[in-house]
This record gives C-alpha cells, structure tokens and sequence, in this order.
C-alpha cells in the first residue's frame, strides 16, 4: 500500500459544530488529503488521436512540457469547434452552401472587379475564416440585382453559380422603426425594390375610415425577397427600419447528371 492510498483511507476528523459556526471550515479543509487529477490522463482522455500521436508521454509531466501540451490542446480544441462553425455572411448572387464557398474560394476578386455597382466588397477580418472572401454590405452598397449577373458569369470556381437560386437573405420590416407603422405615409422601399412583389403595401382601414396612403404599411414577401439590400438603402426612418438576415443554410448546386436528367 503506498503512502497516497495510506493518506486517502486514513478517516478524517468531524469538524465540530462550535469550529463550523466560527467559521473555522478552512483549516478543517487545509488539513484533508486532496487526490489531485493526473495531468497526463485528462490530457489524454480529451486530446484528439493526431495529436496524442504526436506527443511523448511520461510518467511525470515537468512544467515545461505540461505548458506547451496545454497549448497545443487550447489550439486544436479552438480549432475543431470552430472548423464546422461559421458566421452567417451576405453573400453575392448565386453562392453556394457556405463550406463549400469557403472551400472553394480563391480569393481572386473576379467577382469584385466584374461588380458594375462596386456591390461586393471584401469581407473584414472579424469574420474570420470568412475574411477576404467577397460579401455584400447593404450599408455600403446594395446590391442592384443585374439582369445578367457579371458576378456570377466572372466566378471560375463556380462558388457562385446560376444553377442555385440567387438568393442572399431575407430583409425584415421592423415595425416600431417604420414609419408607415407609426402614422406617417411612406412607400420608399417598396418602390425601389428591384425585385417585382417582393416588397408591397397592404392597406388597413382604421375603423370606420377609408383606407388612405397613411394607413399602408409594407409588408416583405420573404419567399421572393433576395435580401439585396435595396430597401435598407433608402430607408428614410431616423432609425433604419428594414434588417437584413443572412441566409443561414444556402444551397448546394445539383450535379450534372441530375441536372441533364430534369
């Protein structure tokens, strides 16, 4: 029997009722043998298999070695939770599922160049992974919806391709911000909106009253709107009124095979 099994079996002291209203709890616990957790078979229990391969173990850990394994554990445990996780991102038309967009992307700034609005712009580094891939910020400049789409016709990769439709997100009127909503007659974003019946003005009589342009308030179609951005762009509202969603699950494009036999 070693001394450490000798330490844990040996019964500890009651701490007495008078010690314990004192407050006396700590020198009861600095006195109690503590079983501490063996470094090497945590590290081990949690460690992916690549790098425990990669790793001598010992019997003891000195500290040296034990920093430098708690590092690399603190590096490739960040990374695998992050590796599958990614930020939704306003893509240009036509993107793909977002894996496969950030695989596939060169990077080459095809797409930006081939923009006639300047629409699509390099992603910033708080996005990560997803920096310096191209995006949209409606903020800076919507993107207009062009007929032929030169982003996508520019795109070698194929993350942005025609074959999916071109939807980006889903913009939402937010109704304490919107003007229509509070009383005053506005009609802003449904009129600029590029894409036809994605936007409309539902009118709602007050009582008794005739309907008039103050009492129509805009209503998204979100199974046509592409998220383009346009009716955030001229939105009057002190405060915007129009947010714009991401689209968190995009499509992958069909494979040939499939395509040729629809």
């Amino acid at each position: 029997m070693t001394k450490s099994t000798a330490q844990r079996q040996t019964p500890r002291q009651a701490i007495s009722r008078r010690d314990f209203v004192l407050g006396r709890v700590w020198s009861w616990l600095r006195d109690t043998p503590v079983n501490k957790p063996d470094v090497e078979s945590v590290l081990q229990s949690r460690q992916p298999k690549a790098v425990l391969e990669s790793w001598p173990l010992s019997e003891k850990a000195d500290s040296d070695s034990f920093r430098s394994r708690a590092t690399t554990f603190v590096n490739s445990s960040s990374h695998a939770r992050t590796r599958h996780r990614s930020i939704p991102v306003m893509r240009p038309p036509g993107a793909i599922a977002e894996r496969g967009f950030l695989a596939g992307c060169t990077r080459c700034e095809a797409c930006i160049d081939a923009c006639p609005h300047d629409a699509i712009i390099h992603a910033p580094v708080r996005l990560r992974e997803a920096a310096g891939t191209p995006t949209i910020d409606a903020d800076h400049q919507p993107c207009l919806m062009c007929a032929d789409f030169p982003c996508i016709s520019a795109c070698e990769p194929g993350v942005l391709t025609s074959a999916i439709p071109v939807m980006m997100g889903t913009a939402r009127v937010v109704e304490h911000l919107c003007l229509p909503y509070q009383g005053a007659p506005c009609t802003a974003c449904s009129e600029s909106c590029p894409v036809e019946n994605a936007i409309v003005m539902t009118e709602e009589a007050d009582g008794n009253s005739s309907c008039t342009p103050a009492s129509m308030k805009p209503t998204v179609n979100e199974s046509i709107c592409t998220g383009c951005g346009v009716c955030r762009s001229v939105c009057p509202a002190p405060e915007n009124a129009i947010l714009l969603m991401p689209m968190f699950s995009r499509p992958l494009p069909l494979p040939a095979e499939e395509k040729k036999s629809d």
